[in-house]
This record gives C-alpha cells, sequence and structure tokens, in this order.
C-alpha cells in the first residue's frame, strides 16, 4: 500500500513498484485518513509512506506507523523523506524497529533497493539508511558528553553496522572480521552501553539509535547472530 501526497511522484512509485513483478499495489492514498481506511479495508503486507502527508505535513507517517503497531501489528511500514530527519526516524523506531524502516527519497528511483527493503519489512525485519545512521552517530560524537565516548574505533564500526539492521555475519563479512570477533565487540558495546538483553531480537536497532537520542535507558533484544 503506497501514501503519498505528491500525485506525480505517487503514480510513478506505483508504476515502478508494479513493473518491478515482486510488489503488489493494494492502494495508492494521499493523506493520512486515506491510509488508514485503506489498511481497514485491505490489511496490506507493508505500508511504502511519504513521513509528512496532510492533513498538517508533520509527521503524519510515523503517527501511521505507531498506531498500526498497534492496531495491526502484522502490517509493516517503510517512511520515506525527502531530507535527512533523524529525529522522526527516532520517532518511527520508538516502539520496536520490526517491520519498520526509514529511507531518503532519493532511493525511490532505484526500484531493487526499495524492493528488497520491501521485501525485509514484511518478512519481519528492519531498514534504515546508512545516512540516517551516520548522521546520529556523527551528532552524538560531537558531544562533549557523548555515551559514545566509551567505545573503541572498531566498536564504534561495529555499532554503525547493527544499528543499519544487519546481522552478525553481514557485519563479519561487511568489516571482514570473524563473526566470533563480531560477537564479542558487540557484547562490549552493549556492556559499555548498559543495555539490557530483553529477549526480543529486533529491539537491538531500536536499542541503538534511541539510545543515540539520549532519550533515556534502552533495552535491546538478544546480542546473538
Amino acid at each position: 500500500m503506497l501514501a503519498e501526497d505528491n500525485a506525480f511522484l505517487r503514480e510513478g512509485l506505483s508504476r515502478l513498484l508494479a513493473a518491478s513483478g515482486r510488489v503488489e499495489i493494494l492502494a495508492a492514498c494521499g493523506s493520512l485518513d486515506e491510509l488508514l481506511d485503506a489498511v481497514e479495508a485491505e490489511e496490506p503486507d507493508v505500508v511504502l509512506t511519504d513521513i509528512r502527508m496532510p492533513p498538517t505535513r508533520t509527521d503524519e507517517g510515523v503517527q501511521a506507523a505507531n498506531l498500526l503497531r498497534r492496531t495491526h501489528p502484522r502490517v509493516g511500514v517503510l517512511a520515506l523523506s525527502q531530507y535527512l530527519e533523524p529525529v522522526l526516524a527516532l520517532s518511527l523506531l520508538s516502539e520496536g524497529s520490526s517491520r519498520r524502516g526509514y529511507v531518503l527519497k532519493d532511493r525511490a528511483d532505484d526500484v531493487d533497493y526499495l524492493v528488497d527493503a520491501i521485501t525485509a519489512i514484511a518478512d519481519g525485519g528492519s531498514v534504515v539508511g546508512d545516512e540516517v545512521i551516520d548522521s546520529l552517530v556523527l551528532g552524538q560524537l560531537r558531544q562533549v558528553d557523548s555515551p559514545l565516548s566509551v567505545l573503541s574505533p572498531r566498536e564504534l564500526e561495529i555499532l554503525r553496522e547493527v544499528a543499519t539492521g544487519q546481522n552478525n555475519g553481514a557485519v563479519a563479512s561487511t568489516l571482514a572480521i570473524s563473526e566470533h570477533a563480531v560477537q564479542k565487540h558487540i557484547n562490549s558495546i552493549f556492556s559499555k552501553l548498559g543495555l539490557v538483553d530483553d529477549g526480543e531480537t529486533h529491539r537491538r536497532v531500536a536499542a541503538v539509535l534511541l539510545y543515540l537520542s539520549n532519550t533515556g535507558p534502552m533495552v535491546t533484544g538478544p546480542i546473538g547472530p
């Protein structure tokens, strides 16, 4: 299901996704109210939504995601944003990262990337654009009392990869180190940051992002692969 108030972009995205042969568009909406009504009627696997839509064009995509978390927990939400807005990304993931994603609109013309992201979210995963992670990490590192200052350079590298939703095997491949080394560093990262294991795997990404926002004590999932 697609939600975008710009008719030209809405039509373009609908055609692009439909042409992939991997996505069926159940409805294309132009406002938050239209989207919520369509979800109620169609029960999509994933909603691809603009982060800002009528009626206020502020954070309707976030509102939809958080409401659907409670009313339709199996419906995934991938939010598209014209600009890098880490605060909205954090709000989107504040109730968990499972079946949630946030990417910039400049990736919207890469149909393979977009469809892969939709598929990952439909499967229960999460997708966060690299630009968002970089912004959050760099913003924290610039603070005098950054909570990340306790981490080593290698731990910071691994934290960034973990925050994008990669599992331990993918992190190991990206950084050309062993999975055992990744496991060891992740244990150290979460120990240093004071994050507690609550048994929810997908909370791992959300916990990292929320911690970076300094919103208070966080909880993360298992630190396994």
